[in-house]
């Protein structure tokens, strides 16, 4: 069975998209036991720090746009059974070459490629509605969404669903997660109650924590914490939407 691939994608920056990333690859691999790709296409490769993996190169934008074999670039982790692709700057351009290419299924077709040797793909994607998310809604099986209760995030996802409305041939499944939630925040506690099916990430400084040790969060805090068993439970709950699928 080919990999299933999960791409963590907003709109919006500033939603905790890469550190949602993170996490739900050390979850597959983990929790999971799943021989699982983090690729961090992000040309800021927050993603890539955490893991603490060194940059690509220089290459992937064009090995990307040529559909040329990107293996070589893949590289062990310290937590078995997680490999990582690395972001680096050429990724800058990469919306400008698909949108040029006019090719949408470029990106499908070189994750169909690199993902033989895996069970899980987890895709740290950059922010905004450009040619790259046209060519993620191909690509990915699922497509989680972080979303901050407050208006203008939630706003971004509304802004997704339009987006794969338009775009005729896209069938992928959504997944909007609230992400740094504080219920002692009343327009946080509204939203949740408006939303009650969601999984939730809750606000914590251990997420933080994560830029400073360089680790996922499985890596911080005990099995019984609360943010451990917020990312543990959305694991769990992707896990049945990609083996339903």
């Amino acid at each position: 069975m080919s990999a299933r691939v999960v791409a963590v994608y907003s709109a919006k920056g500033g939603v905790g998209k890469t550190t949602l990333s993170v996490n739900l690859a050390w979850a597959s691999a983990a929790l999971s036991r799943r021989r699982t790709l983090l690729w961090d296409l992000d040309p800021q490769g927050g993603a890539s720090y955490l893991l603490r993996q060194p940059e690509a190169g220089r290459q992937l934008r064009s090995r990307i746009v040529d559909k040329e074999d990107l293996r070589g670039f893949v590289l062990p982790s310290e937590i078995e059974r997680l490999s990582v692709l690395s972001a680096d700057p050429s990724l800058r351009h990469l919306d400008r070459d698909f949108h040029e290419l006019g090719k949408r299924r470029r990106l499908a077709k070189v994750t169909a490629d690199i993902a033989h040797d895996y069970d899980r793909v987890i895709i740290d994607c950059p922010p905004g509605l450009t040619d790259i998310s046209e060519q993620i809604l191909h690509a990915a099986d699922l497509v989680v969404v972080p979303v901050i209760p407050s208006a203008l995030s939630q706003r971004s996802l509304e802004a997704i669903n339009e987006h794969l409305n338009r775009k005729k041939g896209a069938e992928v499944v959504i997944a909007p997660v609230f992400s740094m939630v504080d219920r002692r925040r009343q327009l946080h506690r509204q939203a949740v109650e408006k939303n009650p099916m969601w999984p939730i990430i809750p606000m914590s400084s251990a997420f933080e924590r994560m830029s400073e040790e360089r680790a996922p969060i499985g890596k911080l805090l005990p099995a019984s914490s609360p943010p451990m068993k917020a990312v543990a439970d959305l694991w769990r709950r992707i896990e049945k939407i990609l083996v339903a699928a």
